[in-house]
């Protein structure tokens, strides 16, 4: 076997064993169809076949939160996801949160807030908050929710995303810098 095409997900493998699947994921807005090795992640197809370089592999074990993106509008370590997995899911990447030249509202909190140090899990952190103000818009509780909004009766209104909920919503996310703080006050920003 030639050994350019050892290695996970190696598309030459993948044509030798005949383990390739044609599917089609909506990234940022556009259908893009692909024929992926089924071991293929999608942190691997937007990098790799996409070239979407946004989200980051850093731990590759979903411990770390560098390649968090939103699958159907809930974020996701796209380190654990098989992209076969998710024929026909809405994907959304860092790159695909901007409108035009308008950043998202929490790219911009971001900026403002010097959330950031040297910026290798930015793109993760602004992903994964996103998905957080969303959770809390829809009432999803956390850990830290108060136990009254915690019970269980459904939630239904926004929880109210105070520096402690945030923390325990972002706890999936690690900085190597310790922005932390001014990650949290960002959050907070656009929350309110």
């Amino acid at each position: 076997m030639d050994p350019t095409s050892r290695g996970r997900g190696g598309e030459a493998e993948g044509r030798a064993t005949g383990h390739l699947s044609a599917l089609t994921l909506n990234i940022n807005g556009t259908e893009r169809a692909l024929t992926l090795d089924h071991r293929t992640t999608v942190l691997d197809a937007l990098r790799l076949h996409l070239g979407l370089t946004g989200a980051k592999k850093g731990c590759d074990h979903g411990q770390c939160g560098a390649c968090t993106v939103l699958v159907d509008g809930r974020r996701a370590n796209s380190c654990l996801l098989l992209a076969v997995a998710h024929d026909g899911a809405r994907i959304t990447t860092i790159e695909g949160l901007a409108d035009g030249d308008r950043l998202h509202p929490l790219q911009e909190a971001f900026l403002e807030r010097d959330a950031l140090q040297c910026g290798y899990c930015t793109p993760g952190q602004i992903c994964s908050g996103v998905g957080v103000l969303g959770e809390a818009e829809d009432g999803f509780p956390s850990h830290a929710t108060a136990t009254a909004t915690a019970s269980t009766a459904p939630v239904t209104a926004p929880v109210a995303l105070d520096a402690a909920e945030i923390r325990e919503r972002m706890s999936g996310n690690l900085c190597r810098c310790g922005a932390y703080p001014r990650i949290v006050e960002a959050i907070g920003d656009v929350a309110s």
